[in-house]
């Protein structure tokens, strides 16, 4: 075997981007919630970095004076991050004490001129507590039944095995297998046994169950437990609650498929009662276990405000930036970096805290003008969309807005990417601009958004016992002057969660299977 060692000399070509710029990119896709929770963390890590007070008054200043000294003690002792060096750590330390020898200090970036008030705190004050998964609330309420220990035992087994939707994700063999692997093998009879039990114990009603099926029916059984009623339900809801069970129970696959007419003579009710029936069934869950699980959604915070100015006549927009307070670097650490009675190592420090201070202020002004020049033009072209509604919707590529500003269209993308607007028409995201689309009759460009729009009303106006095919609604479309294939009007009725015909109908007595 023999080895060579030889030199060779490679050329090519890599991109790097500078932290400069991934930041003023990460800045310009952020929403503006983000954004501000984004100013908070470099308000409390970064001491070269403060909030632009108003002006106070003299009173002000003098309360200010007098609380500086005890809010100074208060400041925490900063934490050495993980790879952070001890000298880092004593150039913090060296940095807190120019702040409380330089002349009069600025007020941590925290806290504010009225008292002790902590935003940050606040913040965290006024968050909801996380839940705790699924599966551990469920196992405190099994935990709560007085019963055996091999009952327990195997509660908690099938427990394991509950997804976030609350129903069982294997079979029970595969369960008892899974318990056999462990060391605690639990048989399938046993299992049998308990899941009964843990279907009747548990809240909410529904949770697991194999299959969707069977969760159904036990939430249609607790609608009828009688123990469960706050107050007497009437003998009408107790009659159609018992017509459900019937339908989920014997006419599952007929129901799913809307086959009314073949369930009403099988079962012998009439279509009313049927529908009387699925109507009950509209209350109930396919994913009972969301109940514990689904947070409440937080409110959407608009990026931009959009206004009609009738003096002009036309539309005018603000950035919300009200909540985001306006920043700059601190001349005290600015002086600080300057000094040469600083040491290297706190210099390097307050350098790097200025630097990113300044790379966030000007990555913050930067998402500003970019987000007000993007939705300028989308004012501008989408005029008839504000003046009449989504229906005159117009296709928008964002190349044409990226080369209108003089961006990359990836720009363009991010600064539209989960924002929104507040409009004389609601609260709209503003991606929802950005569509391609086709020509009508009158070769007028049509956003694909404008045809789903349009797709919506056809299909809403509709003879619910005579609904619309496909084909006929390609139809109609072609008649409002926009021609689509469809196969298109099939995908766009896939996406917007419209059921195909037979699914829509609506039946009647005296129909035949």
């Amino acid at each position: 075997m023999r080895f060579d060692l030889s030199q060779k000399l490679r050329t090519s070509q890599q991109l790097r981007l500078a932290p400069r710029l991934i930041q003023s990119m990460e800045v310009l896709q952020m929403p503006l919630a983000q954004l501000q929770e984004r100013v908070e963390q470099e308000l409390e890590r970064n001491v070269a970095i403060e909030q632009v007070e108003p002006e106070a008054s003299d009173e002000d200043r003098a309360e200010q004076a007098e609380h500086q000294e005890n809010t100074l003690q208060e400041i925490p002792e900063k934490p050495l991050q993980s790879g952070e060096s001890q000298e880092t750590g004593a150039a913090f330390e060296r940095a807190r004490e120019f702040e409380r020898d330089y002349g009069e200090s600025a007020q941590p970036s925290t806290r504010h001129l009225d008292g002790d008030r902590d935003v940050k705190y606040e913040m965290l004050a006024q968050t909801a507590a996380r839940r705790e998964p699924l599966s551990e609330q469920l196992r405190h309420q099994w935990d709560m039944i007085e019963t055996d220990a091999a009952t327990l035992l195997a509660g908690k087994t099938i427990l394991d095995f509950v997804d976030d939707d609350g129903l069982l994700s294997a079979d029970l063999p595969a369960i008892e297998a899974h318990s056999s692997k462990n060391g605690n093998p639990i048989s399938q009879q046993e299992l049998e046994r308990v899941l009964p039990l843990l279907q009747e114990w548990l809240e909410p009603a529904g949770v697991a169950a194999r299959d969707v099926r069977e969760s159904l029916l036990i939430q249609i059984d607790a609608k009828l437990d009688s123990r469960r009623w706050n107050e007497r339900p009437s003998a009408q809801d107790q009659s159609e609650w018992r017509d459900a069970h019937v339908l989920v129970k014997e006419h599952y696959d007929d129901l799913l498929e809307n086959r009314l007419p073949k369930i009403a003579s099988r079962s012998g009710m009439n279509v009313e009662r049927i529908e009387a029936a699925k109507e009950r069934l509209r209350r109930l869950t396919i994913s009972p276990g969301r109940d514990l699980t689904d947070e409440t959604e937080r409110p959407i915070v608009p990026d931009v405000m959009v206004e009609f100015d009738s003096e002009q006549d036309r539309y005018v927009a603000a950035i919300c930036d009200g909540s985001v307070p306006p920043l700059r670097v601190s001349q005290r650490y600015s002086v600080m970096a300057e000094q040469e009675s600083t040491d290297a190592a706190t210099k390097k420090f307050v350098q790097d805290g200025i630097r990113s201070a300044s790379w966030l202020i000007d990555a913050i002004t930067q998402r500003k003008n970019t987000l007000l020049k993007v939705v300028e033009i989308v004012l501008e072209r989408q005029r008839e969309w504000f003046d009449e509604g989504s229906g005159h919707l117009r296709p928008l590529p964002m190349m044409d807005i990226a080369d209108r500003i003089g961006v990359h269209v990836a720009t363009v993308s991010r600064a539209v990417a989960g924002k929104w607007m507040q409009t004389p028409r609601g609260l709209v995201e503003l991606r929802k601009f950005f569509t391609g689309g086709t020509e009508n009759a009158d070769g007028e460009s049509v956003s694909w958004e404008a045809v789903r729009t349009v797709l919506q009303e056809i299909v809403d106006a509709e003879d619910k016992v005579r609904p619309l095919s496909d084909e006929a609604i390609t139809t109609q479309l072609r008649e409002r002057g926009i021609t689509i294939a469809r196969r298109t009007v099939v995908k766009y009725r896939e996406q917007m969660g419209i059921q195909p015909a037979r699914r829509r109908r609506r039946h009647i007595d005296g129909e035949h299977a």
